[in-house]
């Protein structure tokens, strides 16, 4: 089954076909670094973070760029707030992102360009725009008229009058139409500036995100992906500037994920539902909120609540343990992966990377398998075992240190020591060496009231959290 991709561009699924056989090139926005990333960044991140895997499993090499908007007024006004520089805040977030990316699990892209570091790829697409009259100057800026494109508003479906009349955008009589958008902007005080043609200044937002796309990827490339609240007008403006300078599609395929609210409503600090990425992870598991995001289809709208998470956060526990389980049977040098359990997980995937589906996959072969092992049953285990390990691995969920990260965040409350844990265990040895069962059940519940489960091994005694 060949995959199939629903190109936002077109409106419907289309059989995927890259540019050169074997070979992937994908752009995807990132993020403004102007504060903490939040859990719509996170469905965004894991939903092409899956991609991209899924995209290497399938045998693709893929040239996987998402840039860094370190340029913005955001950041602008974000660093006169604090009264440092634009770098100062920018450095801060890129830190703190990459922290973030690697609690969750996410594969690097290939590259990560900045924008504040493409400004001469950057003037050279105004310029261009310029010699083919896509671009007019104003006291200093320069601005995109989108009446000289034909094609404006291919993506968001709509005609130019249909977005003026609906253009949410500050008026500025200066320019011909409200929808005209700056490719650069004039230098105002205490604003960070370059040298430019047009005098200094700095990049609009959309003109990034072209000259960087364009040089690392070329022009076409194969996928070009972000939320669907990027869709219009940034996009939008994309396509128009990159297709305007250079005569040819900017991206063959365009993949939008769904927008995410928080209990029924927009994510907002004002109401309380605004949650970052550090606040999530430090009561739950990263691979827990990868299992949330990837139980609702990509392109879905998706609400998203403590409750919700708290379950997904059971699920992907009983799929570890499951794993753990499987662990010894997976380990077997030689053992190949199931081919019908593979070919099911292709069928799922290939249908515009359904990971509800694929999930589901991953369950019913999670109970089967416990049931074959509480049977002890052995034919046919370690293939499948070493099937459900590759396709928990593609999905992200095949993090080490699960039970690891449990302890700590439990730790944390606390509520109980590891010492406590231990001079308890080793009072309950004490009490079933000398037969005190009663002892040794009393200790064992004394921990359960804890939230500590206990296991006697022919090793000893392990503990967990319930």
């Amino acid at each position: 089954m060949a995959l199939k991709i629903f190109n936002t561009l077109s409106g419907e699924k289309e059989i995927f076909t890259p540019l050169t056989a074997g070979e992937v090139r994908m752009y995807v926005c990132g993020v403004t670094v102007y504060d903490s990333s939040h859990v719509g960044h996170a469905r965004s991140l894991i939903t092409f973070d899956v991609i991209f895997r899924y995209l290497k499993f399938s045998g693709h090499r893929v040239e996987f760029v998402r840039n860094f908007t370190d340029v913005d007024d955001k950041i602008i006004n974000k660093a006169n707030e604090e009264k440092v520089s634009c770098e100062n805040i920018t450095e801060r977030f890129i830190e703190e992102y990459y922290r973030d990316g690697e609690m969750l699990g996410l594969l690097r892209p290939s590259v990560e360009p900045r924008a504040t570091l493409h400004i001469p790829e950057i003037i050279a697409l105004i310029q261009r725009l310029e010699a083919k009259e896509l671009a007019y100057r104003v006291d200093g800026d320069v601005y995109f008229p989108v009446q000289a494109f034909a094609g404006y508003g291919k993506l968001a479906r709509k005609k130019i009058e249909e977005l003026e009349a609906g253009a949410r955008v500050e008026v500025d009589e200066r320019k011909k139409s409200p929808l005209d958008f700056a490719l650069w902007k004039s230098s105002k005080p205490g604003e960070p500036t370059w040298e430019s043609p047009w005098g200094p200044g700095r990049p609009g937002w959309h003109i990034e995100c072209s000259a960087m796309s364009t040089k690392y990827l070329g022009q076409p490339f194969d996928i070009h992906g972000g939320g669907r609240d990027l869709m219009f007008p940034h996009h939008e403006n994309e396509i128009a500037q990159s297709e305007g300078a250079f005569g040819q599609p900017l991206a063959r395929y365009w993949i939008h994920n769904g927008l995410l609210t928080v209990n029924g409503e927009k994510m907002s600090k004002s109401l309380g539902n605004y949650f970052t990425i550090q606040e999530i992870l430090e009561e739950h598991d990263p691979t827990a909120l990868r299992h949330l995001f990837m139980g609702s289809h990509y392109r879905s709208p998706m609400d998203f609540s403590q409750e919700a998470l708290a379950e997904a956060g059971r699920a992907t526990e009983r799929i570890q343990e499951t794993l753990d389980r499987l662990s010894a049977g997976a380990a077997k040098p030689g053992i190949s992966p199931d081919a019908e359990l593979m070919d099911a997980f292709r069928r799922e995937m290939d249908d515009d990377f359904n990971t509800p589906r694929a999930l589901a996959l991953v369950f019913d072969e999670a109970r089967a398998l416990n049931r074959l092992l509480d049977e002890k049953k052995s034919e046919g285990v370690a293939g499948r075992a070493a099937a459900l390990r590759s396709i928990c691995d593609t999905l992200g969920l095949l993090q080490p240190g699960y039970l690891d990260r449990k302890k700590q965040r439990w730790l944390r409350k606390g509520l109980v020591t590891v010492r406590e844990i231990e001079n308890l265990i080793a009072e309950r040895a004490a009490a079933r060496k000398e037969k005190n069962w009663a002892e040794a059940d009393r200790i064992r519940k004394q921990l359960h009231d804890k939230g500590i489960v206990i296991e006697d091994t022919p090793g000893g005694t392990l503990w967990k959290v319930k």
